[in-house]
């Protein structure tokens, strides 16, 4: 019975973190470029279980598959589980649930114009690189503003690099600001650079970091992305509400259950120490 409080309650916790992660979806749908959070959930490794010294429906031990290694156990007085598939199988006993990870879905957010020359979307694949305090660190939210400085920043003043590395200035008084599908910042007839998307062979190499930043894990590096810039417009969050409304209720009702399980377990529990141990 103990087993089925830990198993009910690891359940219980597995679902929490379901919701915390629903939740967050939900907090972030109007993020620009933001990608939902998705919860995979394994169970612990089972245990299997088998029948010991138990003839209720084999009959005799001596009816099992090997008679010879039946009869050595059976003057042993016990049959050994795990030698030549011997004792019958009662099946798997789960000893609860755990999250495996919480990944990132990358599907394309839908695209909204806004008309803003400074607002870029990107189609397909890569991240805008932005220098940070703490390094470089990559975006897919196009929100971008010219500083007091007149460089590209982003919404916390965090300055977009160009493809080397480094802050792109835009001239000031200049409202004829263009920008190419492939990154490049032309401003009154002037080149001032290109824009880098960095792409990541291995998509799970970026972490969340908040702020809606990612930031590279295990030394990856980042190469030229496959994606386009879009001027003008701004991808929205990937987050179906709907979807993760039902989700929520969804959850809602396996945590109920659980609940409700870890409740019956207690109960049992109870009656065994308390009424079955009692002496009349």
């Amino acid at each position: 019975m103990l087993r089925g409080l830990y198993t009910a309650a690891t359940g219980m916790m597995t679902e929490q973190i379901r919701t915390d992660t629903i939740a967050n979806n939900l907090a972030n749908v109007n993020t620009n470029g933001y990608k939902k959070d998705e919860m995979i959930s394994e169970e612990f490794e089972s245990v299997l279980l088998h029948r010991i010294n138990d003839d209720s429906q084999q009959g005799s031990i001596l009816d099992l598959q090997n008679i010879d290694t039946a009869r050595k156990y059976l003057l042993k007085g016990t049959v050994a589980a795990d030698e030549g598939g011997m004792a019958p199988s009662i099946g798997s006993l789960g000893r609860g649930a755990k999250v495996a990870e919480i990944a990132v879905v990358r599907d394309q957010g839908a695209l909204e114009n806004t008309g803003n020359k400074l607002d870029l979307a990107i189609t397909g694949d890569g991240y805008f690189s932005v220098n940070t305090p703490q390094g470089v660190r990559y975006t897919r939210d196009g929100n971008f503003y010219r500083s007091a400085a007149g460089q590209l920043v982003t919404a916390n003043n965090q300055a977009v690099l160009n493809t080397a590395g480094q802050a792109i200035n835009l001239p000031p008084d200049t409202a004829d600001i263009n920008i190419g599908a492939d990154g490049t910042v032309n401003a009154g007839g002037q080149n001032l650079g290109q824009i880098g998307l960095a792409g990541f062979a291995d998509r799970g190499a970026l972490l969340k970091e908040g702020d809606n930043l990612y930031r590279p894990q295990n030394g990856a590096q980042p190469q030229q992305a496959a994606g386009s810039i879009q001027q003008g417009w701004l991808e929205r969050s990937n987050v179906n509400v709907a979807r993760e409304m039902v989700e929520l209720i969804n959850n809602y009702r396996t945590y109920e259950a659980d609940s409700k399980a870890l409740v019956t377990q207690d109960s049992l529990l109870d009656k065994a120490v308390n009424d079955v141990g009692r002496v009349s």
